[in-house]
């Protein structure tokens, strides 16, 4: 398998489960030659590539992997407490858990700037792999769940990943990429031939900086807190209504602007929120996902009574294809 940052155009697109099982047969090969006897510091945040990157190493060389999940204030309601139930509770993971929340959004205090806030949540992550490999002993390696479409992103300046450009200079860790040259659709592959289960191989991207970037603006603590519930309602509507693995990815962005409203017959002065839904193949492009009415309806009517500081639902209609996924 090429271990450069550019896919070959004659690499086989992994369509079937026998071509996922070659690749996987080649990478733990290639795992294990690349680490020896060496171990291994591995992102696990729960998402679909740090988890197929999980099991491979998991596969190839056991108990040599340290996982660190840390929370860093910007994930999805429950997502933490999801985290350690599986990786920790049903698949034995050697799981470190980290709670990182005050020292991420005390550096993102005041910072707006989209790429600069992705600068210091990738920086900050680097930061705490570091001093968690500095309290144990033998760490050598850094496993990373980066896929093709990172690469491109970061390559074509659409967007930055924490997880491209490579390490500090000050920092001793070789990486580890078994999966950076996949598209997403390959990477789900592997990992439903890995064992993995569906709840985690289909389930929704989610960008390493979290909700930090449907955050749109500098962020604060109430309105992460808005995103983070009205996130929280979207799927569980989406799920009620089952288009739970049905679409690709939808999420909810509060923005830092606020327009004048009624509640309760009293005038308020709050956010809005935008509800974004799109299907996609290969993570590079999306199309909209045409949303039943009555359920936008439902939606909007449950943030609107149960989130706080909100008095607008809007939902994104943008021209298909997009480049880019996310808002910032």
């Amino acid at each position: 398998m090429p271990q450069g940052n550019v896919r070959p155009q004659d690499m086989q697109r992994i369509t079937t489960p026998a071509l996922a099982e070659q690749f996987i047969n080649e990478q733990i090969a290639e795992l294990r030659r690349q680490i020896g006897t060496g171990k291994v510091l591995l992102a696990l945040s729960g998402g679909v590539d740090s988890s197929v990157v999980a099991a491979l190493l998991i596969r190839a060389v056991g108990k040599q992997l340290v996982c660190v999940h840390v929370n860093h204030g910007l994930l999805r309601k429950g997502e933490p407490e999801q985290v350690i139930s599986v990786f920790r509770g049903q698949l034995d993971a050697n799981l470190i858990y980290v709670d990182a929340v005050d020292r991420f959004l005390d550096k993102l205090a005041g910072v707006s700037d989209p790429e600069k806030k992705r600068k210091i949540i990738g920086d900050e992550f680097i930061r705490v792999f570091e001093e968690e490999a500095r309290k144990l002993e033998g760490i050598s390696f850094l496993a990373q769940g980066t896929i093709y479409p990172d690469i491109l992103e970061s390559k074509d300046g659409i967007k930055a990943h924490h997880n491209v450009g490579g390490l500090p200079e000050d920092m001793n860790f070789t990486l580890v990429e078994p999966v950076k040259l996949l598209f997403k659709d390959e990477v789900r592959m592997v990992g439903k031939a890995l064992g993995l289960p569906d709840n985690m191989v289909y389930r929704q991207p989610f960008p390493g900086p979290g909700l930090g970037v449907r955050c749109v603006g500098a962020i604060t603590r109430d309105r992460l807190e808005a995103v983070r519930e009205s996130d929280a309602i979207l799927r569980e509507e989406f799920a009620a209504a089952g288009l739970e693995g049905k679409v690709w990815q939808y999420f909810t962005v509060v923005p830092d602007i606020k327009s004048t409203g009624i509640r309760d017959n009293k005038r308020t002065w709050d956010w809005p929120v935008i509800l974004r839904a799109v299907n996609s193949i290969d993570a590079t492009s999306a199309s909209i996902e045409e949303v039943p009415y009555a359920l936008l309806g439902k939606i909007t009517s449950r943030i609107l009574k149960e989130v706080k500081g909100v008095n607008r639902v809007l939902y994104d209609l943008s021209p298909k294809p997009v480049a880019t996924i996310e808002w910032e």
